[in-house]
This record gives structure tokens, sequence and C-alpha cells, in this order.
């Protein structure tokens, strides 16, 4: 149920990375790995908001712009949302990244250490492994490999949701029924009790009420 981040900016895992992550409703990082994306998240959310700003101001047609500030405006947007849309609604850093290519990617490893955030990557024979927490030794550099790779964390992501989901669906039920059965299985003791409470202090007054004397009878 956590935020995963996919990370791949070459040629090849730019696609595949971003089809991945939007199917299975995570985040992605495919054009170019921005310094401090990570570590500096602070920086980063400001330039988050700058393009959903220049994404409202692009939406009403720029009024009030020339022709070539609405182009400059568009530029700048294009650029941002290139770097940084894959991210924008991530709402802080992730609680695991997977990435294709560990040499192209160093930095964004290196910012994960520091932070604590597992790392799960694709390890190919010129790759070193030790940084890592979960190595899956493959082909970085082949498309249909990377495709593969992708696919198989994107159901994995899917297969988490739907697991959590569930969990959370027996949980309530549990606590909605269980309450009232202990209520009910409570009370009928408590009801049982009452009533032989009642019978035995009936049979107690019972017994203290004076009995009648017998009459005496009329001498022959």
């Amino acid at each position: 149920g956590g935020r995963v981040l996919f990370v791949g900016t070459k040629r090849q895992a730019s696609e595949p990375i971003a089809d991945s992550a939007k199917r299975s409703a995570q985040y992605f990082v495919n054009s170019r790995w921005l310094g401090g994306m990570l570590t500096n998240w602070k920086t980063i959310s400001h330039s988050i908001q700058r393009l959903r700003k220049l994404d409202e101001l692009l939406a009403g047609e720029a009024h009030g712009f020339t022709k070539k500030e609405r182009l400059t405006l568009q530029r700048e947007r294009d650029k941002l949302d290139r770097a940084l849309g894959g991210i924008r609604d991530m709402g802080g850093v992730p609680d695991m990244i997977f990435i294709i290519d560990t040499n192209k990617e160093a930095i964004a490893i290196e910012e994960a250490k520091r932070l604590h955030i597992p790392v799960v990557a694709v390890i190919d024979s010129n790759c070193d492994p030790r940084p890592i927490d979960f190595p899956i030794p493959g082909n970085d550099d082949a498309a249909r490999a990377i495709t593969l790779y992708c696919d198989l964390i994107a159901k994995a992501c899917l297969d988490g949701i739907g697991r959590q989901a569930g969990a959370m669906g027996v949980d309530i039920g549990a606590m909605e029924e269980a309450p009232m059965e202990t209520l009910e299985e409570e009370a009928m003791p408590s009801q049982s009790a009452a009533e032989t409470e009642t019978d035995v202090a009936s049979d107690a007054q019972a017994a203290a009420e004076p009995q009648p004397e017998p009459e005496a009878q009329p001498a022959a």
C-alpha cells in the first residue's frame, strides 16, 4: 500500500516505465533524474507547484499574455512536465524505488540509500549489486526484457493494493460484528441471573410470612 517510484531514464526504458507506473497507480521518472529529487524534496515541491500554476494559466488560454509570452510559458510548462510530471501527485518521498540500469541511475540510488528507502533494481553483468536491497539479475538493455520487468513490478503493486484493500475490509467487518455478538451473549446470562434472584427472593419472602394457626375443633 506504499508509494513505489519507477525510475528509468534511458531511451528504451522511458515508455515502459511510464506505462507500468500509470497502470499500477504509482509514480515515475523517465526523462532525467534531477539532483536532490529525494533529498531536497522541499525544492522539488516548489517546482511541482509551479507546474500546476502553469497548467492553470494555460488552461485558461493565458489571457493578458502576448503570443510570445504564452509560448514561453508553454515551453517552461513542458520542461517541468517532462522532469516532474510523473511525481506531481506523489506527495512525498516514496516507500520503495524500482530502477532500470543502476549505472545510469547512480544518483537516484545514492539519494535513496541516504534516506533508507529500499531499492529494487535489475542488475546486469556490468552492474554492482552491493548498493541494491533487492537485486533482480537480468538484461537491462533489451526493450522486451525491460517491458517484462516493468510489467511484473506493476502487477506486484496492483496485487499489494488488492491485498491491503481486502485485509482492511475483513478487519472492518470483524469490528462491526464482534461487539454485537458479545453484547448478546453477555445479556442472556444477565437476564437469567436476574430471574433466578427474583425467584429466590420470592421464596424467602414466602417463608418469612407467618403461617395461620389451625382452628380448634369444638368438643363433642
